[in-house]
């Protein structure tokens, strides 16, 4: 059976506004992360920097930072609470996401993103502890899809928002405008959500001695976890990657406006992943209910699934489908809004099962090394890789660089698939109690 226990209150409306919150809170924590991607081409005429240079800006120094950070914050959260340590980060990363906004050369703005990831390390791993906190196992999948319409809302309102605003009043206000508001919605967190008591304050087993090198010992040797942590990383590398890449894509490929391509990926791509995302909490639940290997193998579907939406997306030939009012909609648009359904089926499952996993003393850690993994090479190597692709490409493909650069990476899914496979068995296993002895034994040393 699961090792992580019903939550220990009753659900009511105090349970169901918490979950608001950080429902809400991860909205913003994604229209502050993704709202750079809408902002790539003002700031690369602005600053003089080459595909490679957003790469970095946009991945790999969020990424080291957030990692390094990642799992401290996720020990702390299972040490003194969730609630602190979200409202404190969400207060952060917002107020460094308008301080990008004043910054007047390539390396201060750098330097804001990175505070942008110290911030936002504090707020994914310890927030999905809390929902696991809030609500008993039967309804977590559903609870969880709610939280991680995050991205999907996040990318409609980052990218849609964040377009119109730079369009209109400039890149530098974009950032400003979309950082205020995380700045108020921490505060309101803090001073009004009823959070679980603390795993140490609950009296869970070694919960305030356990060492950090116990406690990743157990978690790792706990099986299907490295496999689990593994299909989000690399699912992560290609997600990113798109939501960092598209709308110039589809300004280069398509012949785009910046405000059309935020409209049409934000919206579009944004709602079609949202309502993917509440349908996969909800189908994981009802199938988990008649087997638990369900939490994972419906992931694996979906993943095979996105394989060639992707493709199609990226490789139809440019050519009009249709117009609302005056703007244009590519016919390869309409595989991007099946593939964004379909691409977001893998993070519900994929949190719900370490929820499944790990007691409470351990789940923020749990969590946040599977984070660390996903931003580590998702935001690292994700938008660097596709970048630098691009920047290859350019000398032999010119203007449909990035069209083939992205296409190149989408085969991550498959691998997704393939690593959500290996770990379905031994996941089943452990949630049936028929973990194999010297498993059990080296998890309960």
């Amino acid at each position: 059976m699961s090792t992580s226990p019903a939550a220990p209150h009753r659900v009511t409306w105090h349970t169901h506004y918490a979950l608001a919150m950080l429902a809400v809170i991860y909205i913003f924590n994604y229209i502050d992360r993704l709202v750079i991607s809408i902002l790539i081409e003002p700031i690369k005429a602005e600053f003089g920097i080459s595909d490679t240079q957003i790469g970095l800006l946009s991945g790999v120094a969020f990424a080291i930072f957030y990692t390094f950070f990642g799992l401290p914050f996720g020990r702390l959260a299972d040490r003194i609470g969730r609630k602190p340590v979200i409202a404190l980060a969400c207060i952060a990363w917002s107020a460094m996401t308008m301080l990008c906004g004043v910054a007047t050369s390539f390396a201060m703005l750098l330097l804001f993103r990175i505070g942008v990831a110290v911030g936002e390390a504090g707020g994914t791993a310890p927030s999905v502890a809390m929902v696991s906190d809030l609500y008993p196992a039967k309804q977590r999948s559903r609870a969880l899809s709610v939280f991680l319409m995050g991205p999907s809302l996040g990318a409609v309102l980052g990218l849609g928002l964040g377009g119109w605003i730079a369009q209109t009043y400039g890149w530098r206000t974009a950032f400003i405008v979309i950082g205020a508001p995380g700045v108020l919605l921490g505060l309101l967190f803090l001073l009004t959500v009823r959070a679980p008591r603390p795993a140490a304050a609950q009296g869970a087993p070694g919960a305030a001695q356990e060492s950090w090198k116990r406690t990743l010992a157990l978690l790792f040797a706990t099986p299907a976890f490295t496999l689990i942590v593994a299909a989000g990383t690399l699912a992560a590398v290609m997600g990113y990657a798109i939501g960092t890449w598209n709308p110039s894509f589809l300004i280069r490929s398509h012949g785009l406006s910046m405000q059309e391509a935020g409209l049409l990926v934000g919206l579009g791509g944004g709602i079609a992943a949202t309502v993917g995302t509440l349908l996969c909490g909800s189908i994981t639940d009802r199938l988990v209910a008649r087997d638990p290997g369900w939490q994972l193998g419906v992931p694996v579907i979906a993943c095979l699934a996105s394989v060639p939406l992707g493709l199609a997306f990226y490789l139809w030939p440019a050519g009009t489908a249709f117009h609302i009012g005056s703007m244009v909609v590519p016919e390869a648009y309409l595989f991007y809004v099946a593939f964004s359904f379909t691409a977001t089926w893998w993070s519900v499952p994929c949190f719900g099962a370490l929820s499944h996993l790990f007691p409470p003393n351990r789940l923020a850690q749990a969590s946040a090394i599977f984070v660390m993994g996903m931003t580590l090479f998702g935001v690292g190597l994700g938008p660097i890789i596709v970048g630098g692709l691009s920047d290859f490409f350019t000398a032999n493909l010119g203007q449909e660089a990035l069209r083939y650069a992205l296409a190149s990476t989408i085969g991550l899914y498959a691998l997704t698939a393939l690593c959500l496979a290996l770990a379905l068995p031994r996941y089943r296993r452990r949630l049936l109690g028929a973990t194999p002895a010297a498993e059990t034994a080296t998890v309960s040393a």
